[in-house]
């Protein structure tokens, strides 16, 4: 008897194992190399463990994006699940990005998770130490020299950031409506100013904590601190200011979850960039202080469009509601030389063309 139930019972595994495999996709013909094999290996494990302790709670939260399997499946089934979608690339390469919509229901800890997530299945370009970043960008600013803030008009500006991490005294150039101007080291860098916090090039990013944790106390214990400012504002202003250039996926990722983690952060439905894109918001307000900062987010790619502040106090210089500052990114790039293009040969590329 017990010989016919061990029996009837293997043949009932046997059987769940067999239509779990028909939920899977094909194999793929080829092996995924060791990078993108551990690439999507984290990916997922993170997902199960986010699905994991989700499922733990007794109030559910919102979750950033939808789900690969149900945690039933995952539990009995991760190897096999693992094995699968490692072979096929499911969902989560470059190629096939997620793009569950996030709603306003999902809240603003949905919302950045989501972005870390799509974050990771990002490729990582290639910077060289003697590239720059290409950065062309809508700017408002106001000035407050006479006492009052008074707003500049829309400008176009294109900026070359220098890579090198190396003290520089010339970190770039930059171009506002056509005029030039070399951007020099800091103020009191006399030997010139290295990468990092205020000059991230992109091996700077990369060497960043990828633990949000960690990466928030970092930030926290650099960022310039203000006394009239909130340090929590203040971190998430400059993550806003990292977030407007070209990421290694894993700093990304760790930014947007570690702003998840800052208190005050909320979601922004109306906000919008210097000319006028509506998206997906995320703002912090200063409640002592009296600034807003908002950012806003494509609604089809999750791109990063652009920020604003403006005032949500009187002061003498502004009243509640005074835009401060406004920007709209429009194209980023890497190129081998100050004043290229993306796309364009550069000078001297020419002229050795030409010769």
């Amino acid at each position: 008897m017990n010989r016919e139930k061990t029996a009837s019972s293997e043949n009932r595994n046997d059987d769940e194992a067999r239509h779990l495999a028909r939920l899977l996709p094909a194999p793929a013909t080829e092996d995924l190399p060791p990078e993108r094999f551990r690439h999507h290996k984290e990916l997922l494990m993170n997902r199960i463990d986010a699905d994991s302790r989700r499922d733990s709670r007794t109030q559910p939260t919102a979750r950033p994006t939808g789900r690969l399997l149900r945690p039933a499946f995952l539990v009995p089934v991760s190897a096999l699940a693992l094995a699968g979608i490692l072979a096929g690339g499911l969902a989560l390469g470059t190629d096939d990005r997620d793009r569950t919509p996030v709603t306003a229901t999902q809240g603003t800890g949905g919302l950045l998770h989501h972005l870390s997530t799509v974050a990771l299945t990002s490729a990582a370009p290639v910077v060289r130490d003697d590239q720059f970043l290409y950065t062309r960008s809508k700017v408002r600013e106001a000035e407050i020299g006479s006492g009052k803030a008074v707003l500049s008009p829309l400008t176009e500006r294109e900026d070359w950031a220098a890579q090198d991490p190396r003290p520089l005294k010339k970190l770039g150039l930059a171009r506002v409506d056509g005029e030039d101007m070399v951007i020099n080291a800091q103020l009191g860098d006399d030997d010139g100013t290295p990468a990092g916090l205020y000059r991230p090039t992109y091996r700077w990013l990369a060497s960043l904590p990828a633990e949000p944790d960690e990466l928030l106390a970092y930030l926290r214990a650099h960022v310039r601190k203000d006394a009239g400012q909130e340090t929590d504002q203040l971190v998430f202003e400059q993550v806003g200011g990292l977030l407007g250039g070209v990421l290694p996926p894993k700093t990304a990722a760790a930014l947007y979850r570690a702003a998840a983690k800052i208190p005050g952060v909320e979601e922004a439905p109306d906000a919008k960039d210097a000319i006028g894109r509506t998206g997906l918001g995320i703002a912090r307000e200063d409640t002592t202080y009296g600034n807003r900062t908002e950012w806003v987010f494509d609604k089809d790619d999750y791109s990063f469009l652009g920020s604003r502040m403006y005032r949500t106090k009187d002061a003498p210089y502004a009243k509640a509601g005074t835009l401060l500052s406004s920007t709209a990114e429009i194209e980023h790039g890497i190129v081998d030389e100050a004043g290229q293009v993306p796309g364009k040969v550069s000078g001297s590329a020419a002229k050795q063309q030409a010769g």
